[in-house]
């Protein structure tokens, strides 16, 4: 496969998916039970504003690879803002899920645990 021929749109709707799993999996293993509470938790990950915030933590630790890729992503045209974030926060959140579904294809899920994690630290 040609990662470079795979659409900007296409990393990002993987990309989203990506970022969903490891949310779910770490909520899992902090011991939130149920569907609601899980659901209630999980906003403050997947929200456009919340992932901006959680890019801006981790693009100092990216490669220029990676870096290119975020901002590909991130200068996307299209989509529709949410009425909770900005345009800017939309776009950063959109570079995030198109730099986490690239890694993903490329197999390298080691970085994408060590992103995620520095990414949400806190």
């Amino acid at each position: 496969m040609d990662i470079k021929a795979v659409s900007t749109e296409a990393l990002a709707y993987l990309g989203d998916s990506v970022l969903e799993i490891r949310v779910r999996e770490k909520l899992v293993r902090s011991g939130i039970s149920g569907s609601g509470n899980l659901n209630r938790a999980s906003l403050s990950y997947v929200k456009a504003s919340e992932q901006a915030a959680a890019m801006q933590t981790i693009i100092p630790l990216l490669t220029e690879e990676e870096s290119l890729i975020y901002k590909r992503g991130r200068n996307m045209s299209g989509g529709n803002v949410p009425k909770s974030a900005t345009m800017s926060e939309y776009r950063t959140a959109t570079g995030m899920e198109v730099l986490f579904g690239y890694l993903y294809l490329l197999g390298r899920e080691e970085r994408i645990n060590v992103l995620f994690e520095k990414a949400y630290e806190s």
